[in-house]
């Protein structure tokens, strides 16, 4: 390949990976997410291990440079590292993600180079390269193909498979995109695979129809609170009585609610810093037969650990600790070599402990809410384990660190279909938006904007019962695609074993 060939091939797969977050929010244009997995499939076929981990590198670079760019604002603004650096600090963590994301791609070199193979195995790749950032140093569960199904007739598939099964369609149709386009696929295959889709498709809208739970009991009152508090000024002791005013006066008028929610550290100081505040919120939620849920960093005089926290006052009581932290914001990978190295590495609150695996739900009005604090919502299987027992699913949040770029939006989305995966109503306080109430078929029914100080009070209904995702998460689907990849893998094997000249002797 010459070199402007190569620079052709390069820009194109980096094009092809910048478009993908069209199809995510805010955009929502979908097609944008088939079109850019079938450009990548199309440069996969017939290439070594070298070649396709090069080439995937540079689409997911692509991919996350144009899809996380929200992480320069988190950089710059707030971490205090000038625009260069920043932008080095950007483009050298979305490298790293874009190599995790090419590894299992590796495995594309060694399954028979044929087009049923590409059709069975480029797509179960796709699944477990997004696997393994849900995981990998406590993961990155962002941008997956799934959530641009999250309003499309496929998102009757979220109950049953939840976002990597969305995830698996979605690849399935950039692979047969980029075949039919190549000419590469028999016209009987081309029947047979999109006879295949069409099914997928027919059946995602009939198990939209279906309810996976039914309505438990009265439903509640809720309101959310969001303050909007600039976030240079979220940790300022100067500022510190103003925000405990701005919040109890904007919850005055809904203490008639079943339950009040107060955003991610809502409160900027731990509750033993504060005692009369704290009493006297206990005392108000009490006296009017209310429930209140407060974000709030709390202290373990025992382990002498701070937690990221949401406890209850009122009538409702307890403590739920956020158990998967954010990288640089709550802890610091590799601490020893990079506390202290520049002002990023040493932002608030960013020595937060891990809360235990097994935490109780809230009960409100003789209803379980399971909690998800900020990055936890974007993790599927946490939140579909935590919601088992649960009839409402609550995530608070603080976007302020994102600042007016694509993240909150895109934060918003996966919310929603954990709503969807697990057929729940879920609430969303944050604290300059988006705060929202979601019902449990995903649908976005009351929200304040971003950058509003206002409040938001509506009905949830509970809901009781569980999906098949909420039961069996992501190991059905995991399964399959390992599967497939094992399959396809000893198959090519046994085709070079047989393929060996034999020589007698």
């Amino acid at each position: 390949m010459s070199g402007v060939g190569k620079l052709q091939h390069y820009g194109g797969l980096l094009f092809a990976g910048a478009i993908f977050p069209l199809g995510l929010a805010p955009f929502h244009f979908w097609p944008a997410v088939l079109i850019s997995i079938a450009l990548l499939f199309r440069a996969l076929q017939h290439k070594t291990i070298k070649q396709t981990l090069l080439d995937t590198t540079t689409y997911a670079f692509g991919l996350f440079f144009s899809g996380a760019s929200w992480l320069y604002v988190s950089i710059h603004e707030y971490g205090f590292v000038a625009a260069p650096l920043a932008l080095l600090a950007t483009a050298l963590f979305c490298l790293f993600l874009a190599f995790l994301f090419a590894v299992p791609y590796a495995l594309s070199a060694l399954i028979p180079q044929t087009p049923i193979s590409w059709i069975l195995g480029l797509p179960s790749i796709w699944v477990l390269s997004e696997w393994i950032r849900t995981w990998f140093l406590t993961g990155f569960p962002w941008l997956f193909a799934g959530y641009s199904h999250t309003e499309t007739w496929l998102n009757g598939w979220a109950p049953v498979g939840g976002v990597l099964w969305l995830s698996l369609i979605a690849a399935f149709s950039g692979v047969l995109l980029t075949l039919i386009c190549q000419g590469h696929i028999k016209v009987s295959a081309v029947r047979q695979s999109m006879v295949a889709l069409l099914f997928f498709v027919a059946a995602g809208y009939c198990l939209q129809q279906y309810e996976w739970t039914e309505k438990s009991g009265v439903p509640l009152s809720v309101t959310l609170i969001q303050p909007n508090i600039p976030q240079g000024e979220k940790w300022s002791a100067e500022k510190q009585s103003a925000i405990l005013r701005q919040l109890t006066t904007q919850s005055e008028s809904h203490w008639d609610k079943d339950l009040i929610v107060w955003p991610e550290m809502a409160v900027p100081a731990i509750p033993e810093r504060i005692p009369d505040f704290m009493q006297d919120l206990q005392e108000k939620a009490l006296k009017t037969n209310t429930s209140l849920l407060s974000g709030i960093v709390t202290y373990d005089n025992e382990t002498r650990r701070y937690f990221n926290s949401m406890i209850a006052l009122g009538l409702s009581s307890g403590q739920y600790n956020k158990t998967r932290l954010v990288p640089f914001g709550e802890y610091v990978p590799f601490e020893p070599i990079l506390r202290g190295l520049i002002k990023f590495f040493d932002l608030p609150m960013s020595s937060i402990a891990i809360g235990a695996a097994n935490q109780h739900p809230f009960s409100v009005q003789g209803h379980f809410i399971s909690a998800a604090i900020c990055y936890e919502v974007v993790y599927p299987d946490l939140v579909a384990r935590n919601s088992t027992k649960s009839s409402v699913i609550m995530t608070v949040s603080n976007d302020a660190w994102f600042g007016r770029s694509i993240g909150p939006k895109q934060h918003m989305q996966m919310a929603q279909m954990r709503a969807l995966e697990n057929a729940k109503p879920l609430i969303r306080g944050t604290n300059n938006g988006i705060s929202a109430l979601v019902d449990h078929r995903g649908l976005i029914y009351q929200k304040i904007e971003q950058y509003e100080t206002s409040e938001l009070s509506g009905i949830v209904q509970p809901r009781v019962g569980v999906t098949a995702f909420s039961k069996f998460r992501s190991w059905p689907t995991l399964a399959i695609v390992l599967l497939i990849c094992i399959i396809l893998i000893r198959t090519k094997n046994k085709i070079a074993i047989e393929e060996v000249p034999r020589h007698d002797s």
